[in-house]
C-alpha cells in the first residue's frame, strides 16, 4: 500500500513510461502471455508490437487514477470525442448503458462521466472483487466515488444496476469480460468463437435502456485522454438475446479496430469457463 500510495504522487508520463518498460519485461519472462498476446492479434489481422508496451501502462497508472485525492478530478487531464451524443441519450429520459472494452484507459471512462454528467445522472460501474482482503478493499473504496458506485460481479451487482437503469441512472459494464459459466453463450469474437456474457443485453431488453459505446484513448507522455464515444449499432426490429449478445461482441470489434494497439491483447479472452458446455 505505501509504494502504490506513493506511485500515485508520480507524475503521469513517468508512469506511463515505466509501465512501458515493465509491459517489454512481463512479455520477455513469460512465454505463455507472449504467445497468447500474438495469437490473438494475429486472429484480429493485426500488429502486437504497440500492444506490448500499452499493457504496462495500464497496469502502471492504475495507482494515479485510483489512489490520488478525491478533491483533485480528472479535469482538464480528459478530452471528449462525442460528448453530444451522450447528452442526446441522457435526452430520452431513459437508462444508459455504457459498453466499454478492456482497451486504453477504461478506468478513466467512467471517472470522466461521472465528473461530467454524473450530477445529472450517477454511473454504477461492475467489477470483480480481488481475491486478497486488501486489495478488495482497495478496489471498492477507490471506485467509489461522487456520482460513481460500484457493483460486485454476483446477483446483488446485478440487482443493483438493474435498478439504476430502471431510475434513468448509467451503468458501465466491460462485456468482452468472460462471464461466469452459466451466464454467456458462444459467439464469434475476431472469428473465433468466445465465451461471451449476455449481461448487457439482457439489461437493454429488460429494461429498455439506451445502449451506447465508449473507449477511452491513452495520449502519448503522459498528455492525459480522450473519451470516444460511439452509437451501438442495434439490431433491426425486436432482436432477441442471441443477436443482441452478437451485436455487443461486432460492436466491441469496430471500437478495438480503432486503434488495436491500446486493446489488452493477452487476456485470456477464449479460454472456457469452469463447467461450461464447450463450443460446437
Amino acid at each position: 500500500m505505501f509504494l502504490l500510495r506513493w506511485m500515485s504522487r508520480w507524475p503521469l508520463w513517468l508512469l506511463h513510461g515505466l509501465g512501458a518498460v515493465a509491459g517489454w519485461v512481463a512479455f520477455a519472462l513469460s512465454p505463455s502471455y507472449r504467445s497468447r498476446l500474438r495469437a490473438h492479434t494475429r486472429l484480429a489481422g493485426v500488429p502486437w508490437v504497440g500492444a506490448v508496451a500499452s499493457a504496462g501502462r495500464m497496469l502502471f497508472e492504475i495507482p494515479w487514477l485510483w489512489l490520488r485525492p478525491r478533491t483533485q478530478p480528472l479535469g482538464d487531464w480528459v478530452h471528449w470525442d462525442g460528448a453530444e451524443k451522450v447528452e442526446a441519450a441522457l435526452a430520452q429520459g431513459r437508462g444508459l448503458l455504457i459498453l466499454t472494452p478492456h482497451m486504453g484507459c477504461f478506468e478513466a471512462a467512467a471517472q470522466a462521466y461521472a465528473e461530467r454528467f454524473g450530477a445529472q445522472r450517477p454511473i454504477t460501474v461492475m467489477f470483480r472483487p480481488a481475491r486478497k482482503p486488501w486489495l478488495r478493499e482497495l478496489v471498492a473504496a477507490s471506485r467509489d466515488r461522487e456520482h460513481l458506485a460500484a457493483a460486485p460481479a454476483a446477483l446483488a451487482g446485478i440487482r443493483q444496476m438493474l435498478r439504476a437503469l430502471k431510475k434513468g441512472e448509467a451503468v458501465g459494464v466491460l462485456p468482452d469480460q468472460v462471464p461466469p459459466e452459466g451466464m454467456g453463450q458462444w459467439q464469434p469474437f475476431f472469428g473465433q468463437t468466445a465465451y461471451t456474457m449476455t449481461l448487457a443485453a439482457r439489461l437493454i431488453q429488460q429494461t429498455a435502456c439506451v445502449p451506447i459505446l465508449f473507449w477511452c484513448e491513452r495520449l502519448r507522455w503522459g498528455r492525459g485522454f480522450v473519451v470516444h464515444v460511439r452509437d451501438f449499432p442495434l439490431p433491426a426490429g425486436e432482436p432477441d438475446l442471441d443477436a443482441l449478445t452478437l451485436a455487443t461482441n461486432r460492436a466491441m470489434e469496430l471500437l478495438i479496430r480503432e486503434m488495436p494497439s491500446q486493446y489488452l491483447w493477452g487476456y485470456n479472452r477464449y479460454k472456457a469457463p469452469r463447467s461450461a458446455e464447450p463450443s460446437a
